[in-house]
């Protein structure tokens, strides 16, 4: 499929899409949101990739939404802007690949949301920045407090919202929002090697993980438990975790079968 909006292209088992609007320094849009919705579910029905990075082009990850397509607009249109925001996010969500956003600059509002949207971010020491900024042109960020808050809490994501300053990849990191920092040169390649090393397993597993995770998230601790045993006891008779428990025993690499879910 070709877009003008993101770049898409698989290596081995791993999904790249790359944000490729670096002059408008990758603001999203409908179109753009469009786009990668179309690609990520795309991905999802051919399931040729275990692991998906979302990076960007040009010195800025993300500046959020295109204030082109907010200001002085009808409300229809508005509301019509974020429900294509809130699909872009509930399909990073669902899709059975594991999502890790690379941010080598700044990722700002919409830009933020998405990074915390994806299932795991990986940040350039120097340049990547992380920050909710709306209340500069009093416009709260409304959308992205929901990811956000459900990464670092309720008080620092009231700071964020507050402050609306821009956090340091570092400081990111240690509120939660980060999983890894790395050195700017070496953001590629070590995200991709964290992309490979999920990609050992097999695709039944990062996809159970993966919506078991999401599934429990917001229910009681009773609940979480009444339902984490039960994925516990179905998942123990799937083919992957036999092969898997099989081939620790007898000391050998498993063989996964992807074609069973």
């Amino acid at each position: 499929m070709s877009y003008q909006y993101i770049l898409y292209e698989e290596q081995d088992e791993i999904g790249i899409l790359t944000l490729n609007r670096p002059d408008k320094r990758n603001a999203l849009g409908i179109a753009a949101e469009q786009e990668m919705i179309d690609c990520l579910n795309d991905a999802a029905r051919r399931h040729a990739v275990k692991v998906i990075i979302l990076k960007a082009n040009g010195p800025v990850f993300c500046a959020g939404h295109d204030r082109a397509e907010i200001l002085n607009r009808p409300l229809s249109e508005i509301r019509r802007l974020f429900q294509t925001s809130f699909t872009l996010m509930t399909t990073l969500r669902s899709i059975p690949q594991c999502v890790i956003a690379e941010v080598h600059g700044i990722a700002m509002a919409g830009g933020c949301h998405l990074a915390a949207g994806c299932d795991l971010i990986a940040a350039g020491r120097d340049k990547a920045q992380f920050g909710m900024t709306g209340l500069i042109y009093s416009y709260n960020c409304t959308t992205p407090t929901v990811a956000v808050s459900r990464c670092v809490g309720s008080k620092k994501c009231m700071e964020m919202l507050m402050t609306a300053k821009l956090y340091s990849a570092e400081e990111a990191r240690e509120m939660g929002l980060v999983n890894w920092v790395f050195p700017d040169a070496e953001l590629h390649e070590r995200t991709l090697e964290v992309a490979r090393d999920i990609a050992k397993s097999s695709k039944y597993a990062i996809y159970m993980a993966k919506q078991n995770f999401y599934a429990q998230w917001e229910m009681t601790e009773w609940q979480a438990y009444m339902f984490a045993k039960e994925m516990m006891a179905q998942q123990g008779v799937s083919v992957n975790a036999t092969e898997g428990f099989t081939a620790f025993i007898e000391k050998r690499p498993p063989v996964w079968n992807d074609d069973t879910f």
